[in-house]
């Protein structure tokens, strides 16, 4: 069995945190996002490899998790993109590397910028019961956050409706994401692009699979981040640091009151200082402020400023009055 992990996004949203990084590799404590997915997949003797598909803009900086990762069984693989306009689609760039890299063999395609509370290895369990296409499925509890996402409506675990980001969802249930794919159906990716259909989210693939055969769901209630905004990125940080704080060892906090959910980075200076669920980068210094519900990027300098739901990008110098 083969693993896709998708890390071609662009993350226009977290800008200017992910202009230059991909929000894949954002740091959750001493891990990052993609971590726990590949830590899942690389762990499961079921799964021989593990493709992590990007774009042309962010290889770079995948060749060189890989390299310093102590995962074996990553294979980078390159969508020739370097912009948003330029996006092949999800399952437009999802045909594309199946037909690029020869896979033939059941898979599993989970988006990277997922933070799962579950074991991957648990739907590969239900993926292999079914042997039929899985999704995973998870209930946001309103139809406001829905409407973002692919919803679904189950029969004995079986989807019999599928709408990808309705108006007016009919439930609250919906995709996350988190697929395994028989390698019959990686055959009807470009039966589904030739006739036309939408190429750029998987949900939209869904729906009209599901028209077509058999699809599962595979639903969970723990946690679940789909981290697309600053406030999911702290959300999902605040749940990993669950109320407490993450201090780098070469960091350094001096005069200064951290509150819940804060992380500071090797190498950041905290100065007479306040914060609280905030998350301060390698290199960084912050003196004499209040940061709340923040993301303070790399080698930036913050002195007497009150500051809340701010992004501030790396490289940065701010000083209240100049």
């Amino acid at each position: 069995m083969k693993a896709i992990v998708l890390a071609g996004g662009y993350a226009t949203r977290l800008w200017p945190i992910t202009k230059h990084r991909p929000k894949m590799l954002l740091p959750i404590g001493d891990t990052t996002v993609i971590d726990r997915i590949v830590a899942d997949l690389e762990a499961d003797d079921r799964i021989s490899e593990v493709f992590v598909s990007t774009n042309q803009r962010f290889a770079s900086r995948f060749r060189e998790y890989i390299a310093d990762s102590r995962f074996e069984k990553l294979t980078l693989t390159v969508e020739e993109t370097t912009a948003e306009s330029q996006k092949l689609g999800v399952v437009g760039a999802l045909a594309q590397l199946v037909e690029r890299e020869g896979i033939d063999e059941d898979t599993v395609v989970i988006a990277g910028d997922n933070l799962l509370s579950f074991d991957v290895g648990e739907f590969v369990d239900f993926f292999q019961r079914t042997d039929t296409p899985c999704i995973a499925a998870y209930d946001v509890e309103t139809t406001d956050r829905a409407t973002s996402y692919g919803v679904v409506s189950l029969e004995d675990g079986r989807v019999v409706d599928f709408q990808e980001k309705p108006a007016n969802p009919n439930s609250t249930l919906v995709s996350i994401a988190c697929y395994g794919f028989p390698a019959a159906t990686l055959e009807r990716l470009e039966t589904y692009l030739e006739g036309g259909h939408n190429p750029d989210e998987p949900g939209w693939f869904i729906e009209w699979l599901q028209d077509r055969e058999d699809v599962f769901a595979f639903p969970f209630e723990e946690a679940w981040f789909d981290i697309g905004t600053p406030e999911s990125y702290l959300d999902a940080l605040a749940w990993h640091l669950d109320g407490g704080i993450h201090v780098a060892e070469t960091a350094t906090v001096t005069g200064s009151t951290l509150g819940d959910d804060v992380q500071i980075m090797a190498g950041a200076e905290v100065v007479d200082a306040h914060l609280e669920r905030s998350i301060v980068f390698p290199e960084t210094t912050v003196r004499d402020c209040e940061v709340r519900s923040s993301i303070v990027d790399r080698e930036t300098t913050i002195a007497e400023l009150n500051v809340q739901d701010a992004l501030i990008g790396a490289h940065t110098r701010i000083h209240n009055g100049g």
